[in-house]
């Protein structure tokens, strides 16, 4: 899969996929988009709702890896541990993952190495990566996922309805509902009618919230 580089908005770099004629984040910010739908409205959300000392997060494209990185980093601030895991069908490779600036957009280079870390590890396995962080990345396709009550946030981070809708049908997301504990959380970028609508014909119930720079609204669900 052919990857080019390009610059968001905020200055933070993602991949743009010709063949498909669609980035791995939002072109008005990939690191905005990443805290505003997945730290805000994913991890906050849920911890305001069920404060915890431990949660587990299942990410639906692993991608860049910002997302897993923006959560080990609040994780520590928060002082709560993390199971993450993360599922992508092509992973990135290692030179491409040197092209991304996400430490220097943050001004933060000293958790440069945590964001190198988390790419280093082997795919397919656990790893501890420190005593606040655990992570598992699998290399498989959404649908072969078969999670039962195991997480308590997802983070939804597929490619978008126009370019794969299959990925947002009933059958991927009911694995999703599947996937969750009870009172789980589930928050993507996304807010077509027909993507609230199959969520709520899984058993979630769903609710949009003010989106990420450049798109009105996005969705959450959550399993009752």
């Amino acid at each position: 899969m052919q990857r080019e580089l390009i610059i968001t908005k905020d200055g933070s770099t993602t991949f743009y996929i010709p063949e498909l004629n669609e980035n791995y984040h939002s072109t008005n910010g990939a690191i905005l988009e990443a805290q505003h739908v997945f730290l805000k409205h994913g991890m906050h959300y849920y911890l305001d709702r069920f404060p915890a000392n431990e949660i587990s997060i299942l990410e639906i494209g692993f991608g860049t890896g910002l997302n897993a990185w923006l959560t080990w980093l609040e994780a520590e601030k928060m002082n709560v541990k993390v199971n993450y895991v993360g599922v992508e069908a092509f992973p990135i490779a290692t030179h491409e993952l040197t092209m991304l600036n996400y430490a220097k957009i943050l001004k933060d280079e000293d958790e440069n190495a945590k964001f190198e870390y988390l790419h280093a590890v082997n795919w397919n396995e656990n790893h501890q990566l420190d005593a606040i962080f655990s992570l598992l990345k699998m290399e498989q396709f959404f649908e072969n996922i078969d999670f039962k009550n195991q997480f308590d946030i997802i983070y939804f981070d597929a490619f978008g309805f126009d370019v794969q809708p299959d990925l947002w049908s009933t059958t991927i997301l009911k694995k999703m509902y599947d996937s969750l504990k009870s009172n789980g959380h589930f928050t993507t970028y996304a807010c077509r009618t027909l993507i609230k609508k199959n969520l709520q014909e899984v058993g979630f119930v769903t609710q949009k919230l003010p989106g990420a720079p450049g798109k009105r609204e996005m969705l959450v669900g959550f399993k009752i």
